[in-house]
């Protein structure tokens, strides 16, 4: 059943000017091509109310008290890049323009309005904002058409392991998964199950490194009442839970280097043993072991079995890293954001360009997991309906369950200088705004005095 994403909001102008006919005469041109009007009338004003409201657009005054207009647009440009600012002046000048262009402006409107030219400039706001939105939905679009089996991938080495779980799915009985924490080990084997003749039957799965060794045989091959101390009951083990379906062993490094014989025995020849019983079951299951370790060195260095290696890696299917798929990150991108979007209730349709830009650059270390998580804090976090590389950053920065931008360095999965670079610009550019005024610097940052000084040390500035 295909789900609807929440409505998309109409797009926001604010518009900043001490005079009420024009803010009166903005929205009266405005509302009609279906923009949402806040006004304000003054820059501190504006720029105190810029995180809640979030425009798309901003048309400010150039010649305003305490904030002037260019002051307005600087600190604009470096809370949101992305939000667009046209300026409007009742004293044109070339040079003002020139200023104006040069700090980031759309344009530059004189005034009284042209009216055509104030509906097509706002218009280009609009154009923007939908094609954005249309690439977006053509990304998720994409994205469902490429699924195989809950994973994502159109580049050549996904179609390629694709191709191989299509074609090993109906014959194979025992898998070696291999990859990195994050890739998706676990989707391959629900794949492979549900592509083989098992796929009527049951797949137990056991993380091998949740369990406590000395519990291991029990988990696996069961026990009998009295068998050790605890053991009131007689206990099933997942062999024979999982009698004519799949047994997934994730984390299979893990497994004790004493029990690997008695998993190589019920593996070939399917049979099991109770502990504390002599008597000998058999267990019909097909069995898929994932791990993030080398085996084959394992093996080498003695710390696991080569006959239980040899065994299990039959067939072995390996899962590349993120950033060795690059070309997969709009797809995966879009794919997170709407599915993060239609949990949390939220007309979030996307990322910005910057934003994808920033997702392209960063190393992830924790794979498609790592992704995932960052895109779903930034959701939670952003009240955007377009994600920004400024919301991406600060989900990055921040630890789970925190919102606090400012206070954390950077998470290890971002290449070292890449935050820190683009939070020492921002700084730097604010300082120099306000000629070394913390309190006016913070303000412009849209942060606590507090956290502009632990910014400070953090990154080594001085004025």
């Amino acid at each position: 059943m295909t789900t609807r994403r929440p409505e998309a909001a109409s797009a926001r102008l604010l518009v900043v000017d001490d005079e009420q006919a024009i803010l009166r005469l903005v929205e009266h041109f405005a509302r009609p091509l279906g923009f949402d009007v806040h006004s304000r009338g003054s820059g501190r004003d504006a720029l105190a109310s810029l995180g809640a409201i979030k425009p798309d657009v901003v048309l400010v005054d150039l010649a305003m008290p305490e904030l002037t207009g260019i002051d307005v647009l600087r600190a604009i440009r470096l809370q949101d890049p992305e939000c667009q600012v046209i300026l409007m002046t009742g004293r044109p000048s070339v040079d003002t323009a020139i200023e104006a262009v040069k700090a980031g402006a759309l344009d530059y409107l004189a005034k009284p309005f042209d009216a055509a030219r104030l509906r097509r400039l706002l218009n280009i706001v609009l154009d923007e904002r939908r094609r954005r939105e249309r690439l977006m939905d053509a990304d998720e679009g994409l994205a469902r058409d490429l699924e195989f089996q809950g994973m994502i991938g159109r580049s050549p080495k996904m179609q390629k392991l694709f191709d191989a779980v299509r074609r090993l799915a109906p014959h194979v009985r025992t898998v070696l998964v291999t990859g990195e924490t994050g890739t998706g080990k676990e989707l391959v084997a629900k794949a492979l199950h549900a592509l083989g003749p098992r796929h009527s039957r049951r797949m137990l799965t056991l993380n091998c490194s949740a369990v406590v060794e000395n519990l291991f045989e029990s988990e696996l091959f069961g026990h009998v009442r009295g068998a050790f101390t605890g053991a009131i009951d007689t206990k099933v083990g997942l062999f024979e839970h999982a009698g004519g379906g799949t047994l997934f062993l994730d984390e299979a490094g893990e497994l004790p280097l004493a029990l690997q014989a008695k998993m190589l025995r019920a593996i070939d020849n399917g049979e099991v043993q109770r502990v504390g019983s002599l008597e000998v079951r058999h267990a019909d299951v097909s069995v898929i072991a994932a791990t993030n370790r080398d085996l084959r060195a394992e093996s080498a260095a003695g710390r696991f079995r080569p006959d239980l290696f040899y065994r299990l890696s039959v067939i072995e299917i390996h899962l590349p890293p993120l950033r060795e798929r690059r070309e997969d990150i709009p797809y995966l991108t879009a794919a997170f954001v709407h599915a993060s979007a239609r949990r949390l209730n939220r007309a979030i349709t996307g990322v910005t360009a910057a934003a994808e830009d920033l997702l392209q650059r960063v190393e992830w270390p924790g794979n498609l997991r790592e992704l995932r998580n960052v895109l779903e804090r930034a959701c939670i976090m952003s009240d955007a309906r377009i994600l920004t590389e400024n919301d991406i950053a600060a989900a990055m920065a921040a630890p789970s369950g925190s919102a606090e931008l400012s206070a954390p360095p950077a998470a290890p999965s971002i290449d070292p200088d890449l935050l820190s670079t683009a939070q020492r610009d921002q700084v730097q550019r604010a300082m120099e705004a306000t000629k070394g005024n913390k309190t006016a610097a913070a303000r412009m940052l849209g942060v606590s005095r507090r956290s502009l000084y632990r910014w400070l040390e953090r990154l080594d500035i001085t004025r």
